[in-house]
């Protein structure tokens, strides 16, 4: 039997990825390798790297939200932040568990990346709940790691901007789509960790005496203010979101610095280094992923398996259904930034001709993406709070199960009811 030359770009992709080569770059080593096989230009490979990277000015919006995050867990605003949600909702059962997910829900507005919030939240909130024993550890890295999920679902999402990339979607009206679900989530890890509080009687913790909240709220008003200067900057027209991360960086900037003073010049540093090193690991995933697509399209695969699917005669729903199950899967083994590249692009076309909305669709994969990071045996957001805690990871995925289940639901219900998502983009003039 022989071999077809996209056979071996794949077979390579795996090989060269399990000696331990990042993804990015065995895609571009076995995008060229089928280039060399088929006969075609190797210089192809570089000029859809250069066409993909520098002709997209969106792509600007990813260095500087992860800049903009890094920023802010370098300063006091993530501090003031947990202050602010201690008295919102700190008083209630399980309160510590509640603040967690809150704080989550407003740095998400912030941030876009899930992991930025899983540490600048999560190296606080964790040793809080886990002070004097008030709450298992694993439980509080459990909750983290759920909460933070909310980050790239809410606007802004370094997520939302990469599938935008990919299908040509607005990347505004992708944002607004995101609001509901990241609500929902938020509100349904909230009962889950009420139910679990009331069932293992986790602590009450003790009220705010009211002469401080004035004090506490005017503190964090610098960095609450950060989320509504973004979306009305965004969606008042003043400016793009690439603008907008851009303004987002220097706000941070601004507020750490000046407004708080608490940033060093090696804290300053040290966040440009870190959110340069998650550009490039980003920027090489994104330039392997465009090589590869250009090979995916050569071998005509997204209308392949669109024509494969339609032998099936699936329904909108049918199909959904089946790109759900298929993305939870890949979340398990695959990070959520390859799948977004290399695999939802081949969906695309079909989902259009079943008359689906890009915009639904596209918060819906995200919102699955984000699952696959609390899911194992990947689960990149249980690795970093396993090795912010040194918890066993067993112990961890025990404790977020409920978390997950919880998630799921979430999904299947803005994956079934598209006015979950589509509602608030049309009530801003989104037309489908």
């Amino acid at each position: 039997m022989t071999v077809t030359p996209f056979a071996l770009c794949i077979i390579t992709i795996v090989a060269l990825g399990a000696l331990g080569l990042p993804i990015g770059h065995s895609m571009v080593v076995a995008s060229i390798f089928y280039l060399l096989l088929s006969g075609l230009d190797l210089g192809t490979a570089a000029e859809q790297i250069l066409n993909g990277l520098f002709n997209s000015y969106i792509l600007l919006a990813i260095p500087l939200f992860i800049l903009a995050a890094d920023l802010m867990n370098i300063g006091s605003l993530t501090d003031r932040l947990l202050n602010f949600c201690l008295v919102l909702v700190g008083r209630f059962r399980g309160g510590l568990g509640h603040v967690n997910v809150v704080a989550n829900m407003i740095f998400a507005g912030m941030s876009g990346s899930a992991i930025a919030d899983a540490v600048g939240i999560g190296r606080i909130i964790i040793g809080m709940m886990a002070k004097d024993g008030r709450y298992p550890v694993a439980y509080a890295a459990a909750i983290t790691a759920a909460a933070a999920i909310i980050g790239p679902i809410i606007p802004p999402s370094i997520p939302m901007v990469v599938y935008a990339l990919v299908s040509d979607t607005s990347i505004g009206y992708l944002f607004l789509g995101g609001v509901v679900p990241g609500v929902l989530l938020g509100v349904s890890f909230m009962v889950m960790n009420s139910i679990l509080a009331r069932r293992r009687n986790y602590p009450v913790e003790p009220p705010i005496p009211l002469r401080e909240v004035p004090k506490i709220t005017i503190n964090a008003i610098p960095a609450l203010l950060l989320p509504v200067i973004l979306l009305f900057g965004i969606y008042g027209g003043v400016m793009t979101p690439t603008e907008g991360a851009a303004a987002a960086a220097f706000y941070a900037l601004f507020a750490s610095t000046v407004l708080y003073r608490s940033v060093s010049w090696k804290q300053l540093y040290d966040a440009l280094l870190s959110s340069s090193k998650a550009t490039t690991s980003i920027g090489m995933l994104i330039a392997g992923a465009l090589v590869f697509n250009y090979v995916v399209t050569v071998e005509n695969i997204p209308n392949g398996l669109a024509r494969f699917i339609g032998t099936f005669d699936l329904s909108a729903g049918g199909f959904m259904l089946l790109v759900n199950l298929i993305l939870l899967v890949l979340g398990c083994l695959l990070e959520g930034t390859t799948i977004l590249l290399v695999v939802v692009p081949i969906f695309i076309p079909t989902a259009k001709a079943l008359g689906i909305d890009l915009v639904h669709f596209g918060v819906v994969v995200v919102v699955n993406i984000m699952i696959g990071l609390v899911t194992p045996p990947y689960g990149l957001l249980l690795f970093v709070v396993a090795n912010m805690t040194k918890q066993p990871l067993g112990a961890i995925v025990r404790e977020a199960a409920p978390f997950i289940v919880a998630a799921l639901i979430v999904l299947a219900v803005i994956a079934t009811v598209p006015d979950t998502v589509l509602w608030l983009p049309k009530s801003l003039g989104y037309k489908g």
